[in-house]
């Protein structure tokens, strides 16, 4: 049984990051035209990934669940003092399901070629997230417009070219978040890549 000292960094790396980005979320980035679509969170949640991806890696799927787990109480707990209640719910549904989703995938294809089980699990885990996580947070739906991005009721809507017609700000804000996700996901193969040799699976795992 892994040791609960072992995954402690990774359990306390992964509360900093969902926190923060529970609260990062909320503020759009206001830089190249892109405030209407894209959240600062897009930046660094998928951090989280990389986190849950190298746990798995060197203690399996197991410890990965299990930093999971304490890193979803503990962000909750954290986003529900620092962000609102809203975001906080919608963040620990959406974080569980992807993060578990993420380990799943990972735990199959860890025997493929290196970056395939980290790039794969990511990609699945961020399309999960982001539907999860927008659809509750900001949807009308479930619980009103978020004020934060300047709407008042879900008759708001915020043109989307490429669909050719109009659409909630949530979902062109979803759909530029997804995108950044992706693309901090591939980055993030770089330092996966490079903590290969030293976080090599444990001898429980060989």
């Amino acid at each position: 049984m892994t040791s609960s000292l072992r995954i402690l960094p990774f359990v306390a790396a992964m509360a900093i990051i969902v926190a923060l980005s529970n609260i990062l979320v909320q503020y759009p980035f206001e830089h190249l035209g892109l405030g209407e679509i894209l959240t600062w969170g897009a930046f660094t949640y998928p951090v989280a990934f990389l986190v849950n991806d190298l746990t798995n890696r060197r203690f399996g799927a197991g410890a990965a669940r299990r930093v999971v787990l304490a890193g979803f109480v503990i962000a909750v707990m954290l986003s529900v003092w620092l962000a609102t209640p809203r975001i906080a719910i919608a963040s620990g549904t959406a974080f569980l399901a992807a993060q578990f989703l993420d380990t799943a995938v990972f735990d199959r294809l860890r025997g493929n070629a290196w970056w395939q089980a980290p790039f794969i699990s990511t990609l699945l885990g961020s399309v999960l997230d982001t539907v999860l996580f927008f659809g509750l947070a900001f949807s009308a739906t479930f619980a009103g417009i978020d004020a934060a991005f300047g709407m008042e009721d879900g008759s708001l809507a915020f043109a989307v070219p490429f669909l050719g017609g109009q659409a909630p700000l949530w979902v062109s804000l979803a759909l530029g978040d997804f995108a950044v996700k992706v693309l901090i996901g591939i980055a993030m193969l770089a330092p996966y890549g490079a903590l290969l040799s030293a976080l090599k699976p444990a001898p429980a795992m060989r």
